[in-house]
């Protein structure tokens, strides 16, 4: 069954690309002259993407010069592939018309089923169908051949991209350290270390006899664990290690100022760079919603997609969330520190939607 649907799906894809072959030798016919101009290769990019979509082929920063080369070189694979797919159903029709005629006793162009042309006819259709099968998985492969030939930047290239992105990731990882190391001394001095100082002062003025002052001063250490054990969590979630991610991001919905919702569906634990990275996406994002967006509710979902772990975190607050802000700029670069990618979707009004997807394999 899983052989028949799979055929089935190459026998259509190789038709569609017969027939886009035609309407793509139509364009380069016409759009040659102004090959130069933006609205023609805008035209020419986007019949390049529904082939690479037909083909099931992903080529991130592909040659936009080569997209028109490759609408014209295509369009030869194309028609061969639909005649292939021609003479396939043209071998089915007469197979059905053989088997229909020969079935009910009547001879088929003069010949009657004998058991030597029964035989002979067997031998001939199981070779005409393997050379016809074999003609359409030769198609596939040479136009995926033929785009990644045309449209794949070049390897030199290519190489210059990666090593230029992996240098601009280091450089964010850093930056991303440094300010978290900032926020941490901020946060210590601001916070933890001015309520140490009252509590200081408040221990010194009760032992001079205001014994009225222990309330306060009990309730003063309390607030200084509590602010204590906020910093220690954003430097890095002890439970994290321990439980894993469902239940550190459970810890990040009751300490919220806001209503927080969460779904974590993973199959299995994620490698601990990623699970990381996700809880600080997670974390971070529930901040900014409480902080800025007005949200009343925040929902975290984190689900694996193929290879990828997605976390997304959705506010019903009112939008306008800057991705270049200081907290989403470092969630940006610690992303991208693991080759996977960030987005921002805050509209005025919202709803704002932060999503991060992590490769884990």
């Amino acid at each position: 069954m899983c052989w028949t649907v799979r055929g089935l799906r190459l026998a259509g894809a190789v038709t569609a690309g017969a027939v886009t072959a035609l309407v793509g030798l139509v364009f380069v016919l016409v759009a040659a002259p102004f090959a130069g101009r933006p609205a023609v290769r805008a035209a020419a990019a986007r019949l390049t993407g529904l082939e690479l979509r037909r083909l099931r082929l992903d080529l991130p920063g592909r040659d936009a010069d080569g997209e028109l080369r490759y609408l014209a070189a295509r369009v030869p694979v194309g028609l061969l592939g639909g005649l292939v797919v021609l003479l396939l159903v043209i071998g089915a029709t007469l197979a059905v018309r053989l088997m229909w005629s020969w079935s009910r006793g009547e001879a088929m162009d003069g010949m009657l089923p004998t058991p030597p042309l029964l035989a002979y006819a067997f031998l001939s259709g199981v070779v005409l169908l393997f050379l016809d099968l074999s003609g359409l998985v030769g198609v596939d492969v040479l136009e995926r051949r033929l785009a990644v030939r045309l449209l794949a930047p070049d390897p030199t290239e290519a190489l210059r991209r990666r090593i230029t992105e992996l240098t601009e990731s280091r450089a964010g990882v850093v930056a991303a350290v440094d300010a978290e190391r900032r926020r941490i001394e901020r946060d210590l001095h601001d916070g933890v270390q001015q309520r140490l100082v009252a509590l200081s002062m408040l221990a010194g003025r009760a032992r001079r006899g205001r014994p009225e002052l222990l309330d306060q001063l009990h309730e003063q250490a309390r607030q200084a664990l509590v602010e204590l054990r906020e910093v220690a969590w954003r430097v890095y979630p002890s439970g994290l290690d321990a439980h894993g991610l469902a239940e550190a991001l459970a810890g990040v919905a009751e300490r919220a100022a806001v209503t927080v919702s969460v779904t974590c569906e993973l199959p299995e634990r994620p490698p601990a760079p990623v699970e990381t990275a996700a809880y600080f996406v997670a974390s971070e994002a529930v901040t900014n919603a409480a902080k800025h967006s007005r949200a009343a509710l925040v929902a975290i979902e984190v689900r694996q997609e193929g290879t990828m772990v997605v976390v997304r975190v959705r506010d019903d607050g009112i939008g306008g969330a800057d991705a270049t802000g200081g907290g989403l700029t470092g969630l940006a670069r610690r992303v991208a520190a693991l080759d996977g990618r960030f987005t921002v979707t805050s509209p005025p009004g919202g709803p704002t939607v932060v999503e991060a997807e992590l490769p884990c394999a």
